[in-house]
């Protein structure tokens, strides 16, 4: 790809960013279990990396979607990918359909403080008995009046216990299919709103992940986004950009990865030579490269067909699947090469093979995905 510089000069500006308010940090957010959005996100806000592809009208950057597969990859090689799950999770994940689909009013009361930094957004659509299949979850919103009344639970909610508003999915039609759901946006102040529990989790420690209830929660129909009943359809339509981004994040951490391993290589000895000059090693570390840098060219096609308002959602699950298990895959060799300091906390590998292993999971798990391709290819489903 060939970045314009205003591209690279936002690219730039992030490195700098996340050298001096991410990466000295990690270790004190990762072992308290959260980041602190509330100190993070308005200086994100004062950057323009939380809108940079939103319309200038609600304080958006006004550019393609180039800024935010950039911001991926450039979040995805900071020290842990806790934060990078918060961060992204809000700007490509719940707040998109707002963006678009939203009233001018709705953008005013809740997209241009996102934007700012001044609310932090969370969306909410897994819930306790449906992950992977959207299609049945329980959440109801029942209409009454001017108003809907919420009663459900969700699961598994990044940013959960620190959101100022929820993007819920919900069925405001009773029914066992995708249809009859809407996307609702609901403060977290809301009375009947509750984090039940935080849930912890094997890595991405940083990133605060939350149980929520909804127990009677009443909210204006003014705060649905879209038609009514077209909420899985909205839904769906921002999974190309939210797996996306996901695999940008891998191929950065991957990077990272790579070289800190190589690093240490050059500096490590055994038997009197560097582990590096070992020519398997070399071999190993070449191979590896080379898978990263074709999924990054994947990754980049799938980005130019966004901007380019083509569907990709065919590429864009191969190239979730590849990233699921290609971070996993250079996760385990680094670690092996670097012998007991990889299985150590103190050093980096431990907290990266961890946090990559979520990759085949969130955002669509592995199996999802070969099922999206096999449809997608005509391949007959099994009777």
């Amino acid at each position: 790809m060939q970045l314009s510089p205003e591209h690279q000069m936002f690219r730039d500006s992030l490195r700098r960013f996340i050298e001096r308010e991410i990466n000295p940090h990690v270790d004190d957010w990762e072992a308290k279990k959260c980041f602190p959005g509330r100190q993070l996100f308005p200086k994100l806000g004062e950057l323009g990396a939380l809108g940079p592809s939103y319309p200038e009208e609600y304080g958006g950057g006004g550019g393609d979607y180039w800024y935010n597969y950039i911001m991926s990859e450039e979040f995805g090689g900071a020290a842990a990918l806790g934060p990078a799950m918060g961060i992204l999770v809000h700007t490509d994940m719940a707040t998109p359909a707002l963006a678009e689909f939203g009233s001018h009013e709705l953008k005013q009361e809740f997209l241009v403080p996102a934007i700012a930094g001044e609310k932090i957004s969370a969306i909410a659509v897994s819930e306790p008995d449906a992950g992977s299949d959207v299609a049945a979850l329980r959440t109801v919103a029942t209409s009454d009046g001017d108003d809907y009344v919420i009663q459900g639970a969700k699961m598994w909610i990044t940013n959960g216990t620190q959101a100022d508003f929820v993007v819920v999915l919900a069925r405001t039609t009773p029914g066992d299919t995708h249809r009859g759901m809407s996307l609702l946006v609901v403060p977290t102040d809301t009375p009947g709103f509750k984090v039940s529990r935080t849930i912890e989790k094997m890595g991405n420690h940083s990133s605060d992940t939350g149980a929520l209830t909804f127990d009677h929660v009443r909210i204006p129909k003014r705060w649905r986004i879209g038609e009514e009943g077209q909420g899985f359809v909205l839904q769906m339509k921002q999974f190309q950009k939210e797996r996306l981004v996901g695999v940008g994040m891998a191929l950065g951490g991957m990077d990272r990865c790579l070289k800190i391993t190589v690093e240490y290589l050059r500096h490590r000895s055994i038997f009197g030579k560097p582990i590096l000059n070992n020519q398997y090693i070399q071999f190993r570390l070449a191979e590896l490269r080379t898978e990263i840098e074709m999924l990054r060219q994947m990754a980049y096609h799938c980005t130019r067909s966004v901007v380019a308002g083509v569907d990709c959602t065919l590429e864009v699950s191969m190239a979730k699947l590849k990233a699921g298990r290609l971070c996993r895959e250079v996760a385990d060799t680094c670690l092996q090469f670097h012998g007991g300091m990889g299985y150590a906390e103190e050093y980096p590998l431990a907290r990266y093979f961890r946090d990559a292993r979520l990759m085949s999971i969130g955002g669509g798990a592995d199996e999802i995905m070969l099922g999206v391709i096999a449809k997608l290819e005509g391949y007959p489903l099994p009777s």
